[in-house]
């Protein structure tokens, strides 16, 4: 089944990015803004895509850059600093004429989230969900299947079993064999030139936690108890710099709650969503 393809063109990131962004659902609902993590591209979301949640809000999601189907830099610069994911995420506000959505991250998409309230604030948003991500990088939340960066020199084959390491570690309530090998394939589109220059891309914990003290939108910070990829550990710091932050903890579940228990992952966010509105 195809899902859809990009309405409406494709989005320019200011430094010339072509970002892929895809939009479903209810033009007129609640706006949500899905965010996908690392080697990942927006059909990790598809059991949210082809949910109830299409038929009540505006769903959008977009490859970020480097991954799917968007453009991918040579310049190692083009995935670090300060500014160039959250400019990216901005860059899709805009073109899409998004007013107040509620942002999902998962995983590095909470990474990119949060660079966007650095930079840009929560002025434009109605919330956000961290979804499974490690916003304030201390290293002990680090988990053991947390995707390593590539070696220089690293062969094919190396590099396929690594992509095999990583997407299997991301589950403790495995997908189809159909749906694995998609992930698979989506994981192999990003380049390891591409992987090494994100894994030198790091934000320092002071500052971070600063921006995150000023947030006052709704925050819903959703995890796995049994996450290997980002440890639990992870959420206390995060709700610390967040006092008013709610939790959300899956049990029998590993590193993608929203397809590892979709039907509860997208109750609590359709619940969530029509708070954030309510509020």
């Amino acid at each position: 089944m195809t899902l859809a393809k990009p309405i409406g063109g494709d989005v320019r990131a200011p430094d010339g990015t072509r970002l892929a962004v895809y939009e479903w659902g209810n033009p007129a609902g609640p706006e949500v803004v899905l965010i996908h993590g690392f080697a990942q591209c927006h059909l990790c979301f598809v059991p949210q895509i082809r949910s109830a949640l299409a038929e009540r809000f505006r769903l959008v999601a977009f490859d970020q850059r480097g991954h799917g189907a968007s453009g991918q830099p040579t310049d190692p610069a083009a995935y670090q600093g300060n500014r160039v994911w959250a400019d990216d995420i901005a860059a899709v506000l805009e073109t899409k004429r998004l007013k107040r959505p509620v942002l999902v991250g998962w995983s590095m998409g909470g990474r990119v989230i949060r660079q966007y309230l650095m930079v840009h604030g929560d002025s434009r948003l109605a919330g956000i969900n961290f979804v499974a991500s490690q916003v304030i990088e201390d290293p002990s939340c680090r988990g053991p299947a947390a995707p390593k960066r590539p070696p220089d020199g690293q062969t094919f084959e190396e590099e396929i079993e690594a992509a095999i390491a990583f997407a299997d570690g991301c589950y403790v309530r495995k997908p189809t064999e159909a749906e694995f090998r998609r992930v698979l394939v989506y994981n192999m589109r990003v380049p390891a030139a591409v992987r090494r220059a994100i894994a030198g891309w790091s934000t320092e914990i002071a500052p971070t936690v600063a921006a995150l003290n000023k947030v006052r939108v709704p925050v819903l910070i959703t995890h796995g108890r049994d996450d290997a990829v980002v440890l639990p550990a992870a959420v206390a710091m995060t709700a610390a710099a967040m006092p008013h932050a709610r939790q959300s903890w899956f049990d029998d579940c590993g590193h993608s709650p929203f397809a590892e228990h979709p039907a509860r992952f997208n109750e609590e966010l359709a619940a969530f969503v029509q708070s954030c509105r309510a509020g």
